[in-house]
């Protein structure tokens, strides 16, 4: 039983739209209106009134308050070129770690094991060719697809292949996504060895990888066939795609189904299993996730190695799905998806066809999930509906031959990228355009940023994405707005100064948005000047809000990015703020104001960009408080980015000016796509209530994105609104449309497939502790914002109890007294422990509020794994590391020291420690270190030679030296952003900060692990 008031983290929005349908208007609605970002919502998958769980509407007080709910996410909407039917170029593909579809980290449900994977026969093949279109025989010729397949060295042509040696988790279970499910009714034999050109399967030992990659340049796109209709509003576009996915089979928990091109159709998954037969020790891995585990008798809780070595794309809380709302009820675990879906990929197939065949019912992409009837027809996996198959997809481009329609790419991979035709377009596609909005008062001048800006831009302005098309813009403000002529032909830039900040017009229409290539020289000059233009300027001011109107104007004719720089809090004209912050609050345990904006001006300015497909991107380089929580909106509902640098000062904080550079580089050049929309669908029965991220719901359940970037990510809550049990698969469809930087129109489709179960067993064996995790972060930060930090808090408390309770009564057949979990959520209170430690949601601990609003949007916004390190890190003890399964990268030996627990008491005084939160690394150095590890890593001869700010690692030929480096190297490739490093002695004030990250410890405000374990049976005896 749970305490008053921490049960709602499981009430729900009463609107559950099916499929993935809309949610009421004026929930996140249409543009006009400005209703609440956050209606009332629960935390578990279902409307209240199925659950049972009370509720309350916000604004009504209540023990236990709803959290709010976002919107719906299915998607539809992609808009793409209309050209001439070009050869296809090879992509170059940016390297990234992150071509694995990642699952949760234990071993799936029993009712899985045996039934879920679908394994591609053993078959190797070499280097993959390029595939070309067959020369067409003259003008009335047909125009066959184009399919191109970036490959990368020691890859196939899908996917980097990820051996079955590499890491695995205890438990854990081929997570196997994006295999076809195509089947045919007519009997055929079943093809165990034969591989078509073109297609690769692991060699014996690895298991067959999904494919997704990032696309490099852009192909031509082709028209689009009778499929796809001709779209009147962003309502009727259907597409979704993400720049760059890759889905890698791995030995994970999770299971999802890849099954060779030939295998005949499973109808369940008894007969799966019995058909694969391969998959040996499944029942031990069931038995391990189940095992049952007593956590106040159990210290050792972690794997030896992270539960993450690979960043997915696509990860749903539990990897099976139950089959009825009840049994989810039952379970007390939340339902819904982490998306990762413009991320950078190794390989991607894109596809460009005169035909993108879709379900004529729900408009379902074809993927490999659907089944094939015969040859001419094929069953939507998502709907059911039967659907004929267009001539044009009776043709394999890359076997080259006809009436192989399930060998096709589309039904090969779970994420393809399509180029798409002007059906998929309400306006000619965009070109690449920046606008540059500065901070350039007396605040910003102390602070130094606007030199190393302008420094970054110039080394990297070739580095833009775009093509000759580009634009670029700047535009400084003070408490005046400065605009910059740089047309071409002119001797140098020529500032125009408006004063008038209550009335804002543009001075000039054609000259102060500039082509690149035209007007490069220009540009150069402005940056090389501008440093030196306003370091003597002693104007305090800041006119954000007419700057920020002034920029709207600028972007309204193409729509494109603007990236504001701001280091105080606006003062004159519109969206003038006011500190709200007391500094004796700041560690107040009775709970936190002013979380929600002051104004609603920023959001208005930002659903009216939205509208007008302007992303703005926030900077914010501020030692004093500057209403984070209001400035945060115009990024929010724009779909844009927020950076966050609390103590920036480029010579009293190097290693912040630092983290600037790097980030900033990062930002000028990673890919972007422009006037985005997606939508998410899913299994006839599911659907999606409740949206996380930055994004703007344009028409009820299509997701605004007016940019799109790699590194941002979104999550949605789902609820069962009936009965699956007729079904054995459930399966999600995010579908991304956008406008490429180089001007074409694509649509990326991510499919993930997953079983349906009807034991509360194999629900909890296949439950994902870390998407979990994350999924109730995000519900917790809604509930901070719409009710209060306390109830966020209780709630998440009360996740941890209701799921202890269900577990005990319902499967546990245990008497034993003590807090016993299944092995795969053995983490799930550490980990909720370390949440409520986390900036956005502690109390007692002091925090500014701009770093609490912060923490909250990085918590919207990041990636799974990010997340996930952010909230418990990742310890490694590295001054006694071995060569022993090392793994050995090229000519590099990357050692894999084993993890360790987040508490002081695992600490040595004679050891070096390395703390991964992320965005940053802590090197902990003890008093009695070794000395040769000092000497070797450090280039210092003893601890007291080392210096109190180091934050650099030097590169020093020595054999510790190498591997420190290397081991460090592997685990910045593995994110986007570049994370700084501090190494912290034992007896400096640094440490503070290392030693708050030891989450299983007890310190001022917060208990130990132990003495929550003992709150959580307390709790329970209520």
């Amino acid at each position: 039983m749970s305490a008053p008031g921490f049960t709602n983290l499981n009430s729900y929005s009463q609107n559950s739209t099916p499929n993935g349908g809309a949610a009421p208007p004026g929930q996140n609605g249409p543009a006009q209106t400005y209703s609440s970002m956050y209606p009332p919502a629960g935390y578990y998958g279902a409307p209240p009134q199925q659950q049972g769980y009370p509720t309350t509407t916000p604004g009504h007080s209540a023990a236990v308050p709803h959290k709010s709910p976002i919107t719906n996410s299915s998607h539809s909407g992609v808009y793409y070129h209309n050209n001439q039917q070009q050869l296809l170029p090879q992509h170059h593909v940016a390297s990234s770690p992150y071509s694995e579809q990642r699952h949760p980290p234990y071993a799936p449900p029993g009712s899985y094991y045996g039934q879920q994977s679908y394994h591609a026969p053993p078959s190797q093949h070499p280097q993959q060719p390029r595939l070309v279109p067959v020369a067409a025989g003259g003008p009335g010729a047909p125009v066959y697809p184009i399919v191109s397949y970036p490959t990368a060295p020691g890859s196939s042509q899908y996917g980097t292949l990820s051996s079955s040696q590499s890491t695995s988790r205890p438990g854990a279970m081929p997570t196997l996504m994006g295999a076809p499910l195509h089947q045919y009714s007519t009997s055929q034999p079943v093809s165990t060895t034969a591989v078509q050109p073109g297609y690769s399967v692991a060699p014996s030992g690895q298991l067959t990888p999904t494919m997704n990659g990032s696309t490099g340049g852009d192909t031509s796109s082709s028209t689009t066939g009778s499929a796809s209709p001709v779209p009147n509003s962003y309502d009727s576009l259907e597409g979704g795609s993400y720049p760059g996915i890759t889905t890698m089979t791995k030995i994970y928990r999770h299971v999802c189904f890849l099954a060779h091109p030939s295998l005949q159709p499973f109808p369940n998954l008894s007969q799966l299993s019995a058909a694969l037969g391969g998959l040996s020790g499944v029942p031990e891995l069931e038995v391990e996730a189940l095992r049952p585990v007593n956590l106040l008798q159990e210290r050792n809780l972690l794997p030896p190695r992270p539960l993450e070595d690979k960043i997915m794309t696509f990860r749903c809380t539990l990897s099976s799905i139950p089959h009825t709302q009840a049994l989810l009820n039952k379970a007390r675990l939340p339902l819904g998806l982490l998306l990762h879906p413009f991320r950078d990929l190794q390989q991607l197939p894109v596809i460009t066809s005169n035909t993108i065949v879709r379900c004529r019912s729900c408009r379902t992409y074809i993927n490999p999930f659907v089944t094939f009837l015969d040859q001419r027809r094929w069953k939507c996996n998502l709907c059911y509906r039967v659907n004929d198959v267009p001539d044009e997809f009776m043709y394999n481009p890359v076997t080259r031959s006809y009436g192989e329609p399930h060998k096709r790419p589309e039904v090969q991979n779970a994420t393809v990228e399509f180029i798409a035709s002007s059906d998929y377009m309400l306006r000619p596609p965009q070109p690449a355009v920046y606008l540059f909005v500065l901070d350039v008062s007396h605040n910003a001048v102390e602070a130094g940023y606007l030199k190393y800006f302008c420094e970054s831009l110039l080394e990297n302005l070739d580095k833009l994405p775009g093509d000759t098309r580009t634009r670029v813009g700047f535009l400084t403000f003070d408490s005046t707005i400065h605009f910059y002529n740089l047309q071409e032909g002119l001797s140098q830039p020529q500032m125009l100064v408006v004063s008038d900040i209550d009335d804002i017009f543009i001075p000039s229409h054609d000259s102060l948005m500039v082509n690149l290539k035209e007007s490069k020289e220009l540009v150069k000059d402005l940056l090389t000047s501008l440093p030196r233009m306003f370091s003597q300027s002693r104007e305090t001011h800041s006119a954000l809000g007419p700057a920020l109107q002034a920029a709207f104007k600028l972007m309204v004719p193409t729509g494109g990015r603007v990236s504001v720089f701001q280091t105080q809090l606006p003062t004159r004209g519109a969206g003038t703020l006011q500190s709200r912050e007391d500094p004796n609050q700041r560690s107040s345990k009775k709970g936190v104001q002013h979380l929600g904006p002051a104004t609603d001006f920023y959001k208005k300015l930002a659903l009216d960009c939205s509208g007008q497909q302007i992303g703005v991107d926030l900077f914010l380089l501020s030692s004093q408080y500057a209403d984070l929580a209001s400035l945060a909106c115009m990024s929010k509902y724009s779909a844009g980015s927020i950076f966050y640098y609390p103590s920036f000062h480029c010579i009293h904080n190097p290693a912040e000016l630092e983290k600037f550079q790097k980030d900033l580089e990062r930002y000028l050049t990673r890919k972007i796509g422009f006037e985005a929309v997606m939508r998410i669908r899913c299994t006839k029965g599911l659907s999606i209530h409740t949206f996380h991220g930055n994004f703007f719901v344009r028409s009820t359940d299509l997701l605004s994105l007016a940019n799109v970037n790699p590194d941002s990510a979104f999550a949605v809550q789902m609820s069962i609104d009936d009965s699956l049990a007729d079904s054995s698969l459930a399966c999600f469809q995010a579908a991304l449309l956008y406008t490429s930087s180089k001007g074409k129109r694509r649509i990326r489709v991510h499919t993930l497939c997953l079983p349906v179960v009807n034991q509360l067993s194999e629900v909890y064996a296949g439950a994902d502790v870390q998407a979990i995790t994350c999924l109730l972060a995000n519900m917790a930060i809604d509930r901070s914002i719409s009710s209060s930090l306390l109830d966020a808090r209780d709630a998440l408390v009360n996740a941890v109890v209701d799921l202890v309770s269900a577990y005990k009564s319902n499967v546990s057949n245990l008497q034993q007294s003590g807090l016993v979990l299944p092995a795969a959520m053995r983490l799930f209170p550490l980990y909720i422990l370390a949440l409520l430690k986390q900036k956005a949601l502690r109390t007692g601990t002091s925090t500014r509020l701009d770093e609490r609003v912060f923490a909250m949007c990085e918590f919207k916004t990041q990636p799974l794994q990010q997340l996930t390190r952010m909230v418990h890190p990742d310890l490694y003890r590295l001054d006694n590391m071995s060569d022993q399964g090392a793994l050995h990268l090229n000519d590099t030996v990357v050692p894999q020291p084993h993890l360790v627990h987040l508490s002081a008491e695992r600490l040595s005084r004679d050891g070096a420690f390395l703390m991964d939160c992320g965005n940053v690394f802590y090197l902990w150095i003890g008093k009695c270190c070794n000395e040769m590890f000092i000497r070797d890593v450090l280039g210092c001869p003893n601890y007291a030679s080392v210096p109190p700010n180091m934050s650099h690692i030097p590169e020093l030929e020595t054999h510790l030296s190498e591997r420190v480096r290397a081991f460090l190297d592997w685990l910045q490739d593995n994110r986007a952003f570049s994370s700084s490093i501090h190494v912290v002695k034992d007896d400096a004030s640094a440490k503070a900060t290392f030693f708050q990250n030891l989450v299983e410890d007890r310190s001022d405000s917060a208990s130990s692990y132990y003495e929550f374990l003992q709150h959580i049976q307390l709790q329970m005896a209520k």
